[in-house]
């Protein structure tokens, strides 16, 4: 009877073994994929997967995008500036097959094309480009790296170059050059607001020399709006046509 149940038992854990190596269940954003006897036989998921024990053996991949770090690579630009550049990565599997087969480590290889690829575009890139047109070299890095991992079932789909780490002597310089160029930009727009000044005196003087009358009433003006002051003492020039009436009517007495 002891025997029996000892091999009743034995007999219950191989059927446990037996459903834990047969029976597979996979994830909405997983693929197994399937060897036969080191053939590769078929992709499948996701859900429950059926598999022969001993014959069949499955590897799961992950078609989740996948971000990843590029190490801060040394650089040095067309220019000869000496960087120091980190990016960031977004990829992900689009052919679980090719992931596995193709490729030893996906991740790995990935990584390594990406740091070899920064170095080599921003190698090529002055530094003037890789501060103002981030979004192109990001563009052309996406595009190249994407080429590369094709093959091995692998989509890049975003790269972006992160943080790019200027020598002090450089960022003095750049500090410098900004500076300069609004400086610049100040004295165009001091100069271009001379400019019309000017264009607006020049039609006033056009307007007071069809018009004489127009300057005593501009002057007029001025001395009400002087009054609305608190001033006790006023001193103001009297011009020389308000006069001329009185100064007239004397002559003729």
């Amino acid at each position: 009877m002891e025997g029996f149940t000892i091999y009743l038992f034995i007999i219950i854990i191989f059927v446990i073994f037996i459903l834990a190596n047969a029976i597979k269940i996979l994830r909405e954003y997983e693929r197994g994929v399937i060897f036969r006897l080191g053939r590769l036989i078929n992709t499948k998921g996701p859900g429950i997967i059926f598999l022969i024990p001993i014959v069949d053996r499955m590897v799961k991949v992950s078609l989740r995008t996948i971000v990843m770090d590029v190490p801060p690579q040394d650089i040095i630009t067309k220019d000869n500036v000496s960087l120091k550049v980190n990016a960031v990565v977004y990829f992900r599997v689009v052919h679980a097959e090719k992931a596995i087969v193709e490729v030893a480590d996906y991740l790995a290889a990935t990584s390594q094309i990406s740091q070899t690829t920064l170095r080599s575009v921003l190698g090529q890139s002055q530094l003037d480009e890789l501060l103002a047109e981030r979004d192109k070299i990001n563009r052309e890095l996406q595009q190249i790296i994407d080429e590369q991992t094709e093959p091995w079932g692998v989509k890049v789909t975003t790269v972006e170059v992160k943080q790019v780490d200027l020598p002090l002597e450089m960022q003095r310089a750049i500090a410098i050059q900004a500076q300069a160029e609004r400086e610049r930009r100040a004295k165009i727009i001091h100069a271009e607001g001379e400019f019309q000044a000017s264009q607006k005196l020049s039609e006033a003087a056009e307007v007071i020399g069809k018009f004489p009358v127009a300057i005593q009433l501009r002057f007029l003006q001025t001395l009400t709006e002087i009054s609305s002051d608190k001033n006790s003492t006023i001193i103001f020039p009297v011009p020389i046509d308000l006069l001329t009436p009185f100064i007239n009517g004397f002559k003729k007495e």
